[in-house]
């Protein structure tokens, strides 16, 4: 992987699998002997998470900009119509861009 290709969307997820990567091992070395796993892996399920939330969000982004582009505001207000209310973009946020 050439990571001077990467979008910018790229590089922020590239960048914060690293820092997960980091602070995972940080975490691990200050653990108490006897809960070294259970602290990794409640961080490595919470970083995950979040690290998804953040992949989609960005996903989310570019899509917003595409539909934007092509079919103004109202189409983008039809396709946030479509958004899960759980979604790291709900319908409230189409106003935002």
């Amino acid at each position: 992987m050439n990571f001077a290709e990467l979008s910018p969307e790229e590089r922020l997820i590239a960048e914060q699998a690293v820092l997960n990567l980091r602070t995972l091992n940080s975490a691990a070395d200050a653990a108490a002997d006897g809960t070294v796993f259970a602290i990794a892996e409640k961080l490595a399920v919470e970083q995950g998470r979040e690290l998804t939330r953040k992949t989609l969000q960005a996903t989310l982004n570019v899509q917003v900009k595409s539909v934007e582009k092509k079919w103004g505001r109202q189409g983008l207000r039809m396709w946030v119509e479509e958004v899960p209310s759980w979604s790291p973009i709900a319908r409230r946020d189409v106003d935002r861009w």
